[in-house]
């Protein structure tokens, strides 16, 4: 019972689910019924599915033969219609084959036209197409045209940007074309092109102002000249509204358009053309006579083409190469102040352009690269000058030289360069310039001690006597007493070597002007050279004068005197370096003048040479001496050379007048002991080996006479007999073989008081060897 209701259980279900599987098969796309037969095959009830199926179309078949049978009239009613239309529609299609015939024909002329309008279309569409193409090109063409336009005219700079331009915005667009390849393919020739033509540009730009620097730094000169000038002026008499230049007022402010459209900017070297303006009021500025756009342009040129340091580096060693041509100095650079001028040009030339390259440019130049080429154009130029300076011997032109340099120090010192080092070696060749001052002093002073006569300045009127007083500081109040004509104690040459002195201080004083030095500095080297001056050129001077072998005696008298007054007037020579350089002579360190020494040594030398001058002519006159050593005859007077010798000695003292007491004094009693001394060796000479009393007799009355000389005062100032102790030794002599006293000689030899206490045994003895007593 359980298996029969199990059994119709199952069965049951098997039902349902053919009855789904069929529905499913009937509602599902034939695309998709795989899977639901599958099902069916999986299952055990194949038989029964397969049953259930066709009981299922045969369902369905019956339902289409009643829906067949249902309409089956009207089918009929609708063939019957049909057959009726296909009567009417042959009909019409007739009517239609005809009607299309004749518009077939009737529409032949409007077709052909129609084919011609769809042509004219198409030729209006491709000349549209064309016109755009070419409106996208003309761009490209225009924008090579102007490229080749500016190359052609050398408008570099726009060039490139130009190339720029066609490169990046009009040609990408256009790409495709033939004739856009062949520009793209030239565009780094363009460039290289532009490269090279602009590295002509600056070449040709370094050329030339390596030509024209020394025109430049001229200009530059002169204007630091003038702006000197105007400094002073406004030092001396302030002005309202007066304004020193700025350095930075020193530059033209170039235009920064470098897309400058004027072909003659563009092609300029880099110099343009100045004609002389040295008589206009106003000098060009340095930087007006340079065109610097030729450096600009390549300079922007290489940036845009990403070789900027190149063009540094090249800028740099071209200059670095001019700078080393411009400091070599030429060899005759000593002969004339125009070398050292136009070697001093060219170097500011140089440097004015680097300054205003460095300012107007980033990065060309730097402040190292101009300090490094500074130092190297100091070292060398300093080296140079001190060679070259070395060589001049005019004191003028070191003296305009030195004014050079120091204008050129002040021209660079504007443009900020440091110039203490130039200054320094100015006080080296100062020292030079002394020297050279000295060496022409030398001639000065040679040349006036020459042209003296050394006699005492004659004057005949107050005019002349206030022109004499005004040349040189001298007082005397018994002089100006004195009626005209009168005369003055010195030569012509005291006021003219005083004068001379003072013009060589003005001279030392015109080298220390503009050296920055202070009063004290000034001072002290004026204080220097006046002494090398005195000690050294004027007193070899004096010297030489002195020894001069023609020289005579009232020269040297009057030599004594100059250099009194001379010596006298050096308190007036500190006072005048006192008034000039506002230095009081108490001030510490401050150099006293040694010009009282000089004069002292050079009076004292004159002094000796009219000792010596004095003895000589004394020799001169013994020489004509002709004593008879074997006469007897007993003579009355003295001899004739004795005579004269002693009216010479007479007219000499008298002109020793006016010099100072003790020197006449010296003079005379040198005179005397020499004569004296002469005399003796002209009785004691081996050549007279035999002499009478008689000769004796008359060498006595000579020298008689030589006592009388001394007795008579020559000279004022000796004391009694005190001239006459120089013939002592003579007199007790002669006394002793005259009077033929020789027991009182003898008694008496050896006592302090004895009468022949002068008389030497030994020139006894010889004299007494030559007595014949026949």
């Amino acid at each position: 019972m359980e298996r029969g209701k199990m059994a119709e259980a199952e069965s049951l279900e098997t039902a349902a689910e053919h009855e789904r599987i069929l529905r499913e098969i009937e509602s599902t796309d034939t695309a998709c019924i795989g899977p639901t037969l599958r099902s069916v095959y999986d299952g055990e009830e194949h038989g029964r599915f397969m049953e259930k199926l066709e009981t299922r179309i045969r369902n369905h078949d019956r339902e289409i033969e009643k829906m067949c049978n249902f309409h089956y009239q009207g089918f009929v009613d609708s063939i019957t219609e049909l057959l009726k239309v296909r009567g009417e529609a042959q009909k019409l299609k007739n009517q239609v084959t005809d009607t299309n015939r004749k518009l077939q024909h009737e529409g032949k002329e409007l077709v052909i036209a129609m084919e011609e309008l769809k042509q004219c279309r198409l030729q209006q569409r491709n000349i549209s197409a064309t016109v755009d193409k070419l409106m996208l090109c003309l761009p490209v063409l225009e924008m090579y045209s102007k490229l080749r336009d500016q190359m052609k005219t050398k408008r570099h700079y726009p060039a490139l940007k130009t190339l720029e331009h066609l490169e990046h915005t009009y040609l990408p667009q256009v790409s495709h074309y033939r004739f856009c390849k062949v520009m793209v393919d030239n565009i780094p020739k363009l460039r290289e092109e532009i490269k090279d033509v602009s590295m002509s540009d600056l070449k040709d730009f370094l050329e030339s102002i390596r030509k024209h620097s020394d025109k430049i730094g001229e200009t530059a000169m002169k204007q630091a000249q003038q702006q000197r000038n105007l400094d002073n002026i406004v030092l001396q008499q302030p002005r309202i509204g007066s304004k020193r230049k700025s350095k930075k007022d020193a530059y033209i402010i170039f235009d920064t358009e470098i897309e400058s459209t004027s072909p003659k900017s563009e092609q300029d070297s880099g110099i343009l053309d100045v004609e002389d303006e040295e008589d206009d009021e106003e000098v060009p500025g340095a930087q007006d006579l340079v065109d610097f756009s030729p450096v600009y342009r390549c300079l922007h040129i290489y940036s845009v083409l990403g070789a900027r340091e190149t063009f540094e580096n090249y800028y740099r060693k071209q200059r670095r190469k001019q700078a080393r041509l411009v400091l070599q100095p030429p060899s005759n650079m000593h002969e004339t102040l125009d070398g050292y001028r136009k070697y001093f040009n060219q170097i500011v030339g140089f440097f004015v352009v680097e300054d205003h390259i460095l300012h107007t440019t980033q990065g060309l130049v730097n402040r190292a690269y101009i300090d490094e080429l500074w130092e190297m154009a100091l070292s060398k130029t300093i080296a140079a000058l001190r060679t070259h300076s070395s060589y001049c011997s005019d004191p003028n032109l070191v003296l305009d030289l030195k004014n050079l340099i120091v204008l050129f120090a002040d021209t660079l010192q504007v443009y900020g360069f440091p110039v203490n080092q130039l200054f320094d070696m100015l006080l080296e060749i100062r020292d030079q310039y002394s020297e050279t001052l000295l060496k022409k002093w030398a001639g000065i002073f040679r040349n006036i001690l020459d042209s003296d006569n050394y006699s005492p300045i004659p004057v005949t009127s107050e005019e002349m006597y206030k022109k004499v007083v005004g040349q040189f500081p001298f007082q005397d109040i018994e002089l100006e007493k004195q009626p005209f004509p009168k005369k003055f104690p010195f030569s012509e040459f005291v006021p003219k070597v005083y004068n001379q002195i003072k013009e060589f201080i003005y001279a030392c004083l015109k080298f220390s002007e503009d050296l920055h030095l202070s009063s004290t500095e000034i001072d002290d080297m004026i204080r220097k050279s006046t002494n090398l001056l005195l000690t050294r050129t004027l007193s070899n001077s004096l010297q030489n004068v002195i020894k001069r072998k023609n020289i005579g005696l009232t020269e040297l008298v009057q030599i004594i005197i100059n250099t009194t007054h001379l010596e006298k007037s050096c308190k007036y020579l500190e006072e005048f370096i006192t008034n000039i350089t506002n230095v009081l002579p108490e001030t510490v360190h401050t150099t006293k003048l040694y010009g009282t020494t000089t004069f002292k040594d050079a009076r004292h030398a004159a002094e000796e040479e009219i000792y010596t001058n004095l003895n000589q002519k004394i020799d001169q006159f013994l020489q004509l001496a002709d004593y008879d050593w074997m006469t007897g005859d007993l003579g009355n007077k003295a001899s004739d050379y004795l005579v004269d010798l002693i009216a010479f000695l007479r007219s000499t003292f008298a002109v020793f007048t006016h010099l100072p007491g003790k020197v006449a004094q010296t003079a005379c009693m040198s005179a005397c002991k020499h004569l004296a001394t002469s005399l003796m060796q002209l009785l004691l000479e081996a050549e007279v080996r035999q002499l009478t009393l008689g000769a004796l007799q008359q060498f006595n009355l000579d020298v008689r006479e030589c006592e009388q000389f001394a007795r008579s005062g020559p000279v004022p100032g000796f004391q009694e007999d005190t001239l006459q102790l120089a013939f002592i030794d003579l007199r007790q002599l002669l006394d002793l073989f005259i009077q033929w006293d020789w027991s009182t000689y003898l008694a008496d030899y050896g006592q302090p008081n004895c009468k022949y206490l002068r008389v030497n045994p030994v020139t006894a003895l010889t004299l007494l060897e030559k007595i014949s007593r026949e």
